[in-house]
Parts: structure tokens; C-alpha cells; sequence
């Protein structure tokens, strides 16, 4: 049984097809346009060789050839909590800069996680406050964005906002952004957290508050919306509804570079989720394979 074969068959790979007119008769139905490697919750940091072990797995994704990669938020280990000096929350940021170096060449596409941003300044008027110095590290347009590959449409989400949610310029945006789409367009997006799914009732919360008016817009954009991706709950999960596929693709710091605790199934494990990545498979009918791996350090 190959690596393919035996995640199929043990639930780690999660696909949805989706029938629909090719935007381009160029593109061949069988064979996916783009392949794109979802990378999360990295936390790099010194200790438990962090940043080798972090390097070996971007490695291993390299293999695979993605066109691209999103990065999905909690970078850097923990800058957000209170005794974080300046120091430290620099020396995570040059750790995470020296790990990627080796993906030069490669896009980069990320989102904010709750851990990126350093509230401990001084004053808010420091440029190294709050997600806006996030934005200048990650090398992104802004705390939210879109871009188009293809025909296929990326929206990078911040939710970092009261109870977890989109702001009011934010979700207007979004809806906009949405609404000006060509037929033949389908829509991948990605948000730290897990709009729906799982993984909030096994790990304690952390999950988008307005799931309810998102799924409703993605209800109403139905031809073009197929897939939501989170991390942060460090758990693997496939949820479907409406005909969105919605996954939380693990972590790739597994139990935050660690051995584990007592709920976890084996070695860096956060439950039963092993440290991964995933790699998806986007299809000009609006099919997508998301495929997540395990990986060994």
C-alpha cells in the first residue's frame, strides 16, 4: 500500500468534487491547475531544534512542487503574551526569516494568527505594535487581501477581532470582493481560525463567532465558493456543508515542537493529529483535493 493509499484509507485525505463548466477550454479537467502547499501554526522558536526540524519539512513539502504556499498564521511562537520583550519577539521573527530563506523562489501567501502580533510595546504608537508590524514581516498587502491564480480566486481573512470575527470593514470588503468574481471563478479562502467544523468542540473554542453570517454569504456565492482553510486547534479535520469543504490542516509544530502530553496518540502528536502539512490539488472545474501529511521529524 503506498503513502497515498494508506492516508486515504486511514481518513488523512479529504476531497469534495464539484462538477462544472471549465473556465478555460485549454485546461485539462483531469489534471489540477495549480498545487499549493498549506503550511500553519509553525511557532518557530530556539529549543527542541525548532528551526532544523522546521527547515526538514519545508524540505519535504518541496518535493511535492507546489506552485505556491499559504501560511496560515502563528508563525512565530508566542509574541501576544504579556511578558514578551522586544528581544524575543525579534529573535522569533529573524528565526522565521532564516527558516524560509530556503523557500526563495516560492510566494508566500499568510494570514495573521493570534500569536504573531506583540501587544506588550510600550505604547500603541510603537511600529512593532499589533498586527500591523505582522503585515510588514509577513511581506503581505494588508491584514486582509485577495489575489487571483488561474481561475481561482484566494481571499486571506483576518479574524483576529472581537469574539473572533471578521470586522465590519472587513466582512464589507469581503463581500465586495466576492461579488465582482466572473462566472467560472471558484474561491479558496483562508482564516487562521476554523469558520466551521470539528475541531472547536475537541479543542476548547477558537473557532470564527459569525459562522452563521459567513456560511450564508458562501451560500449565496455557491457557484464559486469551495473551500475554507484554518489552523490554529493543531488538529486535522474535514468538515463539508453547503458544498464548501472546510479544513483544518493540523500544525506544523504538531504539540508546539514537543514530545506531547498524555492525550497525545504519539510521538509531537496534539491528540490525535499528527505534526503536517497539507498539500491541495485545484481543478479548473472547481474540484479541489486537500491532502494532508503527516511528517516525521
Amino acid at each position: 500500500m503506498n503513502r497515498r493509499s494508506w492516508i486515504r484509507n486511514t481518513g488523512l485525505l479529504t476531497a469534495a468534487s464539484i462538477t462544472g463548466p471549465a473556465a478555460d477550454a485549454g485546461l485539462v479537467a483531469d489534471k489540477p491547475v495549480l498545487k499549493i502547499a498549506h503550511i500553519t501554526d509553525v511557532h518557530i522558536r530556539e529549543g527542541d531544534d525548532a528551526p532544523n526540524r522546521f527547515k526538514k519539512c519545508l524540505a519535504d513539502v518541496l518535493k511535492y512542487k507546489p506552485d505556491f504556499f499559504l501560511n496560515g498564521g502563528d508563525s512565530i511562537h508566542a509574541a501576544d503574551y504579556k511578558d514578551v520583550t522586544r528581544e524575543t519577539m525579534l529573535g522569533y521573527w529573524k528565526l522565521w526569516d532564516e527558516c524560509t530563506a530556503v523557500l526563495k523562489g516560492h510566494e508566500i501567501h499568510s494570514c495573521i494568527g493570534n500569536h504573531d502580533p506583540w501587544w506588550a510595546a510600550p505604547s500603541k504608537e510603537d511600529e512593532m505594535y499589533g498586527k500591523n508590524y505582522v503585515v510588514k514581516r509577513l511581506k503581505t498587502p494588508g491584514r486582509y487581501y485577495s489575489f487571483t491564480k488561474k481561475n481561482w480566486h484566494f481571499v486571506i481573512l483576518d479574524g483576529n477581532n472581537d469574539r473572533v470575527s471578521l470586522d465590519d470593514e472587513q466582512y464589507q470588503w469581503l463581500e465586495a470582493d466576492l461579488a465582482k468574481l466572473a462566472p467560472g471563478t471558484f474561491v479558496l479562502l483562508m482564516s487562521h481560525y476554523p469558520i466551521l467544523g470539528v475541531t472547536p468542540m475537541l479543542a476548547g473554542g477558537g473557532a470564527h463567532s459569525d459562522y452563521k453570517k459567513l456560511k450564508t454569504l458562501f451560500y449565496k456565492h455557491r457557484d464559486k465558493v469551495r473551500i475554507c482553510l484554518s489552523g490554529h486547534q493543531h488538529l486535522q479535520d474535514h468538515t463539508e456543508y453547503n458544498g464548501v469543504q472546510y479544513c483544518c490542516n493540523g500544525a506544523m509544530s504538531g504539540f508546539w515542537w514537543e514530545k506531547g502530553d498524555a492525550e497525545s496518540a504519539g510521538p509531537y502528536y496534539y491528540q490525535e493529529t499528527p505534526p503536517g502539512y497539507a498539500m491541495l490539488e485545484l481543478y479548473a472545474d472547481g474540484r479541489v483535493v486537500n491532502t494532508y501529511y503527516p511528517h516525521t521529524y
